[in-house]
């Protein structure tokens, strides 16, 4: 027995992995057992040797060899690098092993190169140790929770090895000048400033180019047109014009300065008054009512009924580790209030050990798994899915019985639950038409 402890932990703090419908953690004591007869001494070695405690839930990893131990981060580099080659000289060894047990025609052996080839899983650097130089891996056959066993397994191991990369600075380059421009010989004998040419304009062309005064010049210049040829009026036609003129423009100008002959406009008519009507008065309607003399019954004396005294009114508090769920959630459709690891106290008796079996129950997202620990330490294992009706009432039901270790199977209950007082959840567990026992979840580790 090793006298060791190297690390401690929860199951349900992690994520079990295995194969063949079987997790590595229900067969690693056999599992190090059969490659102790295999002559695997160097693959036993790297295994820590767990010890689950009386409730099941809770497993010691104890280190098989003996020497000073010291955690991966601790150790010194080159120890890290040699306990890396070690680890890769290992799995080599391993992966050969169990592809030669899955060729193999019968089921136990497949069944165990399955559960090999997933055993040198672990959740992370944190869970390996170095004795005396040689690695020890603790929760071996385990993931993190939500996932998935990794291709390389000692992927978490090489990325602390590799530096970190040196930063790189790059500066900005300084300008070039910009090139002088070159001169040509021919350039250079042009003069700098170009002579003026010369324009001749005739008195006809600034006669032609004289602006009229009542048109405004345009915006933009407009593109050149061929001027026509002028024609001379002869001078005989000058009276004969001023004279259509005068003839068309007088009686205009006439009848625009002669006063109006139109009649005025007859003046508004006055604003007439006119009184409202008077309103006559309503007369009050004369209604006659038979008055009689009023009597005075006298009360009848009758036996007083006593009033029901109020129940008195209990306000318990919500443990902190029951299920609650919670109206909005429910009224959604929503089962967040179940993620999580529940254990499961029942109302029935183990025949072996006259308690209750342990039963435990990791939802996530309405998918998870069941634990049962019954008998002398037996673990069962079965998958779970949860779901809510309309009604309001949780369901959990498994894919069929659960497997145990031992090669037996375990009848899974069926679980109702309904909210309660201060919305706890009120559960019972149906095995059969006759068999429905009280059920009570409590969060895990509370």
């Amino acid at each position: 027995m090793a006298k060791t402890l190297l690390r401690s932990g929860n199951l349900d703090d992690f994520q079990a992995v295995g194969g063949g419908g079987q997790a590595v953690f229900e067969s690693a004591l056999q599992i190090r057992e059969a490659l102790r007869l295999r002559k695997q001494q160097a693959i036993v070695d790297c295994l820590a040797i767990p010890q689950v405690n009386d409730g099941g839930d809770r497993v010691d990893w104890y280190s098989p060899v003996e020497g000073s131990v010291s955690s991966w981060k601790a150790a010194d580099e080159d120890d890290r690098y040699r306990a890396l080659r070690y680890l890769e000289n290992t799995l080599a060894s391993v992966d050969s092993l169990s592809k030669k047990c899955l060729q193999s025609p019968k089921t136990a052996q497949q069944l165990f190169g399955s559960l090999l080839s997933k055993a040198f899983q672990f959740p992370g650097e944190n869970f390996l140790f170095l004795v005396d130089g040689k690695p020890v891996i603790c929760f071996w056959g385990f993931v993190n929770l939500n996932e998935n066993a990794r291709d390389d397994v000692l992927d978490c191991l090489r990325e602390s090895l590799i530096p970190e990369p040196a930063p790189v600075v790059i500066e900005d380059p300084e300008p070039e000048p910009e090139p002088a421009p070159v001169m040509t010989f021919e350039q250079a004998d042009e003069p700098l400033i170009a002579p003026a040419t010369v324009v001749r304009i005739t008195q006809e062309d600034l006669y032609e180019a004289q602006p009229s005064p009542l048109v405004a010049p345009p915006a933009e210049e407009p593109a050149p047109t061929i001027a026509p040829k002028k024609r001379r009026v002869p001078l005989w036609a000058l009276p004969v014009a001023a004279t259509l003129v005068v003839a068309i423009a007088g009686p205009m100008l006439w009848s625009k300065q002669a006063p109006s002959a139109e009649p005025a406009p007859p003046p508004a008519p006055a604003p007439v008054v006119i009184a409202p009507a008077p309103i006559k008065a309503v007369e009050p309607l004369a209604i006659t009512l038979p008055l009689h003399q009023a009597e005075v019954l006298e009360r009848k004396a009758k036996d007083p009924v006593p009033e029901p005294e109020p129940a008195p009114v209990v306000i318990a508090a919500i443990p902190k580790d029951a299920m609650v769920m919670e109206a909005n959630q429910v009224k959604a459709g929503s089962t967040r209030f179940l993620n999580g690891t529940w254990r499961a106290i029942l109302d029935v008796k183990d025949p072996v050990t006259g308690k209750p079996p342990s039963l435990r129950y990791q939802i996530q997202s309405n998918k998870g798994f069941a634990r049962v620990v019954h008998g002398d330490n037996v673990v069962c294992r079965v998958e779970v899915f949860s779901g809510l009706h309309s009604n309001g009432e949780l369901m959990i039901k498994s894919r069929g019985n659960a497997r145990c270790t031992d090669g037996s199977r375990y009848p899974m209950p069926e679980v109702a639950c309904k909210a309660g007082t201060s919305d706890v959840a009120e559960c019972r567990a149906r095995y059969d038409a006759n068999t429905v026992v009280p059920l009570t979840f409590k969060k895990a580790g509370a």
